[in-house]
């Protein structure tokens, strides 16, 4: 009698805390502007070249927004790489830097929006679920093979950053896929785990989990997603409240981007590990580390062992210097090199 009198208890206390975290109104975080945004188009120029074609493609009866890009000589089906952003980026968010470069050098390209993110539909907007993303990025690889300028042979798949570990996963499945460019990945959860605990404290990572308990409770009663910012100053609530991301996403994100997500992607994102399918890609990868990454850190002997399946470059800068200046034209000439290359 005493067990059952306990457990009622247990049962009691967990639904309140299910019922304050779902409805009560002190969960609210305020929306974090990115300070910098509006200086970075001025530099980077929001006229789209004339070489930009706006296209869409289905997944499951959602339209999903791509720019394609085609170079000049399409005397023959050319290569195309594919480009999906990282965390909660959108096809505006400097991959046009890239696919500028590879269109220059014979590459068609194709960038695009994930659903729910940018141009394309979705709703509730800002969700991120990895297992939708793979099947966006795998539309997206469909969708250009079957343009009469692409080779379908010639499929290489770029991502940046939570990104970088896409190609591998669908290569892994698809022995078409010609090659494989992985910038700064998240490849090493360990190590990820460490650095985020270390910098945040278990404090931040407990809030983290009640804000996605709350969108998740939301979710299953029908009711308006719960969202959190995606980089916030030290001290805020954010999904990154570290110096670097809110610094890194201000320089790089357009005017119109939407700094928040739905919270449940803390329940949701535990378990994807890249590196576990690298055995069974047969194509070439290469991965580009940076030695003092804030977002993806990668332990010297997690690097040794993806020597074993791929080509790793080190960059000695951190996670968001290899967007910018000096950092960026090497990383680019490094792709370049390995594109002309397995292309």
């Amino acid at each position: 009698m005493i067990i059952l009198q306990v457990i009622g208890i247990i049962i009691g206390i967990l639904a309140l805390y299910l019922l304050i975290v779902t409805f009560a109104p002190g969960f609210m975080v305020p929306e974090q502007p990115l300070e910098k945004a509006k200086q970075v188009i001025k530099k980077i120029g929001a006229k789209p070249p004339q070489s930009r074609k706006d296209v869409t493609f289905q997944v499951k009866g959602i339209s999903i927004s791509a720019w394609l890009y085609l170079p000049e000589d399409l005397s023959s089906p050319v290569p195309c790489i594919i480009m999906g952003h990282g965390f909660g980026g959108t096809k505006d968010m400097i991959l046009e830097s890239y696919a500028l470069r590879y269109q220059d050098a014979g590459f068609a390209v194709l960038a695009f929006d994930y659903r729910h993110f940018g141009e394309s539909e979705g709703e509730p907007r800002q969700l991120i679920l990895i297992p939708y993303q793979l099947e966006d990025y795998t539309a997206a690889i469909e969708y250009a093979r079957g343009l009469k300028e692409i080779d379908p042979a010639r499929i290489a798949l770029w991502g940046t950053s939570a990104s970088g570990g896409y190609g591998m996963v669908i290569a892994a499945e698809d022995k078409n896929i010609a090659c494989v460019c992985a910038q700064c990945p998240g490849l090493d959860p360990r190590a990820s785990r460490e650095m985020f605990l270390k910098k945040l404290g278990i404090g931040h990572i407990l809030r983290l989990f009640v804000h996605g308990q709350r969108d998740m409770m939301r979710f299953r009663l029908g009711l308006s997603p719960h969202k959190i910012p995606i980089v916030g100053k030290p001290g805020s609530m954010a999904f990154f409240p570290i110096l670097d991301a809110y610094e890194g996403y201000s320089k790089l994100a357009p005017e119109n981007f939407v700094n928040q997500i739905c919270a449940r992607v803390i329940l949701r994102s535990h378990g994807f590990k890249p590196v576990e399918h690298l055995r069974n890609v047969q194509c070439p990868i290469l991965i580009q580390i940076c030695d003092d990454d804030s977002l993806a850190p990668i332990s010297a002997e997690a690097a040794k062992e993806l020597e074993k399946y791929a080509e790793v470059k080190h960059y000695p800068i951190g996670h968001f210097d290899i967007y910018i200046g000096d950092n960026f034209e090497k990383s680019i000439g490094d792709q370049l090199e390995f594109f002309k290359k397995h292309l």
